[in-house]
């Protein structure tokens, strides 16, 4: 676990945005350490590079999206959580269209195209952002805050005036086995009367019964109900988890969020980048790498600054 990741070998897979409508399909393949996440829009000419990095957001309404150079790629947080909760430090992401499709509105797709590629060990060490001292953004009754940590961890609490959702709350210290088994399947979720609006309105074209949770009056209206009892607030962490990777690095720290969303996500990145004196680069040596890519015991690993 001392050193960064790539992919084995490309992988592609074809799916509808959510939002466009439109089929999409998406390249993934290995980079060498140290060049990140990059996602290229390969449709335009010139093809377009965009780093996936907090700098980078241009739009957080409804999901995530990344720009640069006239180029947008929106709602990329589950791919960007599948990656993160993978291990992978480095890939290049190719795509055709503007928005990352939204498969089966979960990041288990994603997962499964991880798998397939297979995973590749680098020999650059990584280099972990540590929080050092509490970073807290705030919008009304929204709430997110990253406090220091001896693992990253995430937690969520949910409120809505619904009976179907009404309040849920999730605290995880999260390790790849979880990720995968207990939210990677987390489909996003959304409100009957919410989602034909947007549809009225030209967005959520590509959404539909088969990638989305839809709640109605009385309840959930998908046949086959929910993945688990809790999805919504899992889902919630897994777009945290997409989210916060924009950081640029793996974070060692405690999100704790009340009722945040894409927004708040992001403005909590970029406050904790900004304040430096809040977070170390860090890295540690081989023989004292914990079990998994999240949990990291700080007083019990030999820490260098990176």
């Amino acid at each position: 676990m001392a050193y960064q990741k790539t992919l084995k070998n490309k992988v592609t897979f074809t799916g509808v945005g959510l939002h466009t409508g439109k089929d999409t399909t998406i390249t993934l393949r290995p980079a060498e350490a140290g060049t990140g996440v990059v996602f290229h829009r390969v449709d335009m000419v010139p093809p377009v590079s965009i780093e996936a990095v907090a700098a980078n957001v241009v739009n957080t309404r409804l999901s995530t999206t990344i720009g640069k150079d006239g180029a947008v790629v929106s709602t990329i947080e589950h791919l960007m959580a599948s990656l993160r909760g993978c291990g992978i430090d480095n890939a290049h992401v190719d795509i055709n269209g503007p928005e990352v499709p939204i498969m089966d509105g979960s990041a288990a797709p994603f997962v499964a195209a991880i798998n397939e590629a297979g995973i590749r060990t680098l020999s650059k060490s990584r280099k972990y952002l540590v929080v050092r001292k509490p970073v807290t953004i705030e919008d009304g009754d929204k709430k997110a805050t990253i406090i220091p940590s001896r693992y990253f961890r995430v937690s969520f609490d949910m409120q809505f005036d619904h009976p179907a959702v009404r309040s849920q709350f999730k605290s995880v210290k999260l390790n790849e086995d979880a990720f995968v088994r207990d939210y990677a399947a987390a489909r996003t979720f959304g409100f009957l009367a919410e989602v034909e609006y947007l549809k009225a309105n030209g967005l959520a074209r590509g959404g539909s019964l088969e990638n989305a949770v839809v709640i109605g009056d009385n309840g959930v209206i998908n046949e086959e109900g929910l993945r688990f009892d809790d999805e919504f607030v899992r889902h919630k962490i897994l777009d945290a988890i997409g989210d916060t990777y924009l950081a640029g690095y793996h974070i060692i720290g405690h999100v704790k969020a009340t009722k945040s969303g894409h927004d708040l996500n992001h403005k909590l990145v970029t406050e904790l980048l900004k304040r430096t004196d809040c977070w170390k680069l860090m890295e540690f040596t081989e023989k004292d790498a914990p079990s998994a890519p999240f949990q990291l015991a700080l007083p019990e690993l030999t820490w260098s600054e990176a």
